[in-house]
């Protein structure tokens, strides 16, 4: 059996994350006709084609979309080893809140890799929203919190993605009706964000679903309760990112923030942040 070649795996994969060889060049930091040379190589090694290319578009073959599943799984565990060569020996307890805002198809999966690589940290992780996290910070209940942005004088930004108008894909978008809004409980920047928003558009709106997670924001939505506003990240299979009229007023950007990383102890918070951080840039595997 052929050996398969870790460069050309992530290769691979940055041109199926990116969906063109241009955005895969600027990922890996190659060339075009370099990263196009590396799928030539692959194709040649396993004998099959791994993309449907044509002039306009760009699609994964059924036997790419057999080969990025284990071409994810290799280039972590690839990445893992050396990670645990390269990293410190940690050892300590760490009492974490992480907002469900952060990566939200992945966070279970990296911090399983994260406790693989350093099995002597034990991590307390709570998950919540922002505005309970804050506040057992602030009660000294938890040494790192990592949360949505609430004002500019907390915390230092560590990522940042576009806020998007979503619903499920058959949602039909008919703003001559007022729309149905899926949100969350108060309080919450997302929920101001859609009255401020939909208000100076002058759009008429009502109250379709209040829940308490974002998790229950994605189920209401999917099951085609109503629209909302969140990061990118939340967009799953099932559903469409709305295109709204271009005299809305823009979205900003959302802002991921860590809080207490100037307190903590630094050989704990330092590799969980680094991975962390690393892992936000690489979509969920599917």
């Amino acid at each position: 059996m052929p050996d398969l070649d870790i460069d050309l795996l992530r290769a691979f994969v940055a041109v199926a994350d990116a969906g063109s060889f241009t955005g895969a060049a600027d990922m890996v930091g190659r060339s075009q006709s370099a990263v196009s040379q590396k799928i030539r190589r692959l194709e040649d090694l396993i004998g099959y084609s791994v993309f449907d290319r044509t002039s306009r578009s760009l699609s994964l073959t059924g036997a790419g979309g057999q080969l990025l599943v284990g071409a994810r799984r290799l280039l972590d565990l690839n990445d893992d080893i050396v990670r645990s060569l390269q990293a410190p020996r940690t050892a300590g307890r760490l009492r974490v809140g992480i907002c469900e805002d952060f990566v939200p198809l992945q966070l279970s999966r990296l911090l399983a890799r994260f406790m693989r690589l350093h099995p002597a940290v034990h991590l307390d992780v709570n998950t919540s929203l922002t505005h309970d996290l804050l506040q057992e910070f602030d009660d000294g209940d938890l040494d790192l919190v990592i949360a949505t942005r609430q004002s500019s004088d907390r915390g230092r930004v560590i990522w940042r993605e576009p806020m998007v108008w979503f619903a499920a894909s058959d949602f039909r978008f008919d703003l001559k009706r007022p729309l149905p809004l899926v949100m969350l409980r108060p309080p919450c920047s997302y929920r101001e964000l859609m009255f401020t928003t939909l208000d100076t558009a002058r759009q008429d709106w009502v109250t379709a679903c209040t829940v308490s997670s974002l998790m229950g924001v994605q189920a209401a939505v999917a099951g085609g309760l109503g629209i909302t506003l969140l990061g990118r990240s939340f967009v799953q299979d099932g559903m469409q990112v709305l295109k709204v009229p271009d005299d809305w007023p823009p979205l900003p950007m959302t802002e991921i923030i860590v809080l207490g990383d100037d307190n903590a102890e630094k050989t704990l918070v330092q590799p969980l942040l680094q991975f962390l951080v690393e892992g936000m840039q690489v979509p969920a595997a599917v």
